[in-house]
């Protein structure tokens, strides 16, 4: 942990806390409306007590100037349980997608006991050399380079172009809905009152404490990964599933490194199941 005041951290729960818990943790510059309301509600009609919520320098959720995040990788796992806390719960399945799911996998290593099952989406191992692993896109790196021109202060450029990544890593599966995808994101940067300290999640360190440690991880693990991921290739989901042991592995074919509506039946039905049977 660095010694620095603890974060507001905004969450949202969904359904009967009765039911058992279900903690999303979202991906790097995401707040958690990108765990889609309506896929949070389907969640929890099927009797899951569902919390979302925004990590540190998203939404409205503690920011921090741009540039020098006073935080690592594990000041965020913490987080998490810091959430569970904050709901009184002391066990819960965990789910992550992207930098959220390499966030659940922290969580799961260095808080066993708080962790019920895990489920990895659109991510990649930790503490593990993923170099051999097919590597990201050569158009996906281009796009993503285009990053350093955008004034993160301005409203209409930083929309246009998380617009475009969105595009960029949308499934080849399904149509990509331009006005309702531009529709959200003005949304989203208008919530969060901008995206300039979301940048941070790009210089975060730590995790290294748990460099080849995966294979201790105890929480029954079920990995989902999108076939046309140009972040993270399915390689990536492969190798996790690899690493530990009794891990399942869910491939949607077609997908990206998203939540297509078209996907979500497949993808909380595998999550509906790993739980019930866990």
């Amino acid at each position: 942990m660095t010694t620095i005041n603890r974060p507001e951290i905004k969450s949202e729960a969904f359904g009967d806390p009765e039911n058992p818990p279900l903690l999303l943790i979202m991906g790097a510059m995401a707040s958690m409306l990108w765990w889609p309301e309506a896929f949070c509600r389907e969640l929890a009609d099927t009797g899951l007590y569902v919390i979302r919520y925004d990590n540190r320098d998203t939404g409205r959720s503690t920011k921090y100037p741009p540039g020098k995040p006073p935080y690592t990788f594990d000041d965020m796992a913490d987080d998490a349980i810091g959430v569970l806390d904050s709901h009184g719960i002391g066990k819960a399945h965990v789910a992550g997608m992207s930098m959220g799911g390499m966030i659940a996998q922290i969580v799961a290593l260095k808080h066993p006991s708080r962790v019920a099952s895990l489920t990895v989406i659109s991510s990649s191992p930790v503490g593990m050399d993923t170099s051999h692993l097919p590597q990201t896109t050569d158009a996906y790196i281009e796009h993503s380079a285009a990053g350093a021109d955008v004034d993160w202060s301005d409203r209409g450029q930083v929309i246009d172009f998380v617009v475009r990544d969105a595009r960029a890593i949308a499934s080849t599966a399904h149509p990509f809905d331009e006005a309702r995808m531009r529709a959200f994101i003005e949304q989203d940067y208008d919530r969060s009152g901008g995206l300039l300290s979301a940048t941070n999640h790009f210089s975060l360190k730590g995790g290294d404490a748990w460099k080849g440690r995966l294979p201790e991880m105890t929480a029954p693990l079920l990995v989902i990964h999108g076939t046309s991921d140009p972040i993270f290739p399915v390689g990536h989901g492969e190798a996790l599933a690899k690493t530990v042991v009794g891990a399942n592995l869910l491939s949607v074919a077609g997908d990206g490194h998203e939540l297509h509506p078209q996907d979500w039946l497949d993808i909380e039905a595998a999550i509906v199941a790993h739980i019930s049977s866990n």
